[in-house]
């Protein structure tokens, strides 16, 4: 049975999600409810920083997290195909590392070659990645947390698209998207210097972090009702 190690893959930990709460989320939300549910802990997540509560902005993080991983699965998104395809040890912009485009005034994105002989394995060598890509020291958890909330807002509104029009090149859009959101998501984390597969392994130890089983029991209830 999939399960979250601090030495976890992405895919491991996306099927852990598929595992745990794929049969509970089939049953009860459709695609949007499980969107509405990312951007309700981001934003959970958000507050947390603007009110300098590190707790709260790493367990909603943490849960804003796994209900996007249920989101890309309910889409058959494979994320570490996606996230290594955009950010191949490079900034998705200026193709550089760490990233130049503030210094150096980048106003069009650059074609950003591949070299998966430096391919990261496992989640935290893809948060060491980002962490190198982009800098702590170069922007504030603020401004972490803002661009997080920009690119949601983008994965979004590419989701709304495709869900309109159901083109090939609409989805392209929505995969690309899906890696910009989880680079913001581990940029807040190293603001915080959160080891997330360590986060992820202590959450999840057990099943569902809530109701310890897999497939997930949790009512229906209580899930929309759920706090922090």
């Amino acid at each position: 049975m999939p399960r979250i190690t601090p030495e976890t893959t992405i895919k491991q930990y996306q099927d852990f999600i598929r595992e745990v709460y794929g049969k509970p989320n089939d049953r009860h939300f459709s695609l949007w409810d499980m969107l509405s549910n990312v951007e309700r802990f981001t934003m959970r997540s958000l507050k947390g920083i603007r009110k300098n509560n590190q707790n709260k902005t790493r367990f909603n993080l943490l849960i804003a997290l796994s209900w996007f991983m249920s989101t890309l699965n309910r889409l058959h998104i494979e994320l570490d195909e996606s996230v290594w395809k955009r950010f191949p040890y490079l900034c998705s912009y200026c193709a550089s590392c760490p990233c130049s485009c503030m210094e150096n005034g980048i106003d069009k994105r650059k074609e950003v070659p591949v070299d998966n002989s430096k391919r990261p394995v496992t989640l935290e060598d893809f948060q060491t990645m980002f962490g190198k890509i982009y800098p702590t020291e170069n922007r504030t958890i603020e401004h972490a947390g803002v661009h997080l909330a920009e690119e949601l807002g983008e994965f979004s509104e590419a989701i709304l698209a495709y869900m309109g029009e159901h083109k090939d090149g609409l989805f392209e859009k929505v995969i690309l998207e899906s890696a910009d959101v989880f680079s913001c998501i581990i940029s807040v984390f190293n603001s915080m210097g959160i080891n997330v597969a360590k986060e992820l392994s202590d959450m999840f130890s057990n099943n569902c972090h809530t109701c310890k089983k897999s497939p997930c029991e949790c009512s229906f209830g209580s899930i929309v009702k759920f706090k922090s």
